[in-house]
């Protein structure tokens, strides 16, 4: 797949043959589906708790009697009927995560990517570097290529002046090639890949 090389000032400056292997897979909705819930599930902290009866700090001595009051039968001030006693069922601290064997993991990647290139929505970039980490600039040169929404893949780094500048804006998202996952690829409308990043992803997937 022969795709344009374009700089931030939107000229076209050379081409690249992007791997079929990586870039021109089947989109498969379930796979993606998969990897999705998979990452969701990982960023979850399972740190929410409520007590238990077991856990509530009160006197399990039977209120009253059980016959002959004429009110309901009760045996202890620690049950979810009282207010301040022990939830039932309630959360509890544990792990969100689930298992998704690598193989799926990388596929999900490749259909992300394959899906953007698809849509005509993978644009590469020769290399995302500023002078100066001027919020402004960057948007101006954004305007100018006609990027909205956007995930710019760097290098092994993200070059300094430019996660600056790219950090005040709410619509561009910037990662290091090793932070590549199909998420992030899935709610933003354009993928961006720098020439750098192009050759990592496909010496990762290829």
């Amino acid at each position: 797949m022969q795709v344009q090389i374009r700089n931030l000032a939107a000229e076209e400056v050379g081409s690249v043959e992007l791997a079929d292997a990586v870039f021109g897979v089947e989109v498969r909705t379930d796979i993606l589906h998969r990897v999705v819930l998979w990452q969701l599930a990982k960023r979850r902290a399972g740190t929410h708790k409520v007590k238990t009866r077991a856990e509530i700090a009160r006197t399990g001595a039977k209120l009253y009697k059980q016959k002959g009051t004429g009110r309901a039968r009760h045996g202890s001030r620690r049950v979810n009927l009282f207010r301040g006693g022990g939830v039932t069922f309630g959360p509890v601290v544990r792990d969100h995560g689930i298992d998704l064997p690598k193989k799926v993991r990388a596929l999900g990647l490749k259909c992300a990517l394959s899906s953007k290139a698809a849509q005509g929505k993978l644009v590469v970039l020769d290399e995302a570097k500023l002078a100066e980490p001027k919020t402004k600039a960057l948007m101006g040169a954004l305007d100018k290529l006609g990027w909205g929404s956007t995930l710019v893949i760097t290098g092994v780094e993200v070059e300094r002046n430019f996660g600056l500048a790219a950090r005040n804006l709410q619509t561009i998202d910037v990662l290091p090639a090793q932070g590549l996952n199909v998420y992030d690829i899935l709610r933003r409308d354009t993928l961006v890949l720098t020439q750098d990043a192009v050759r990592q992803i496909e010496e990762r997937l290829a």
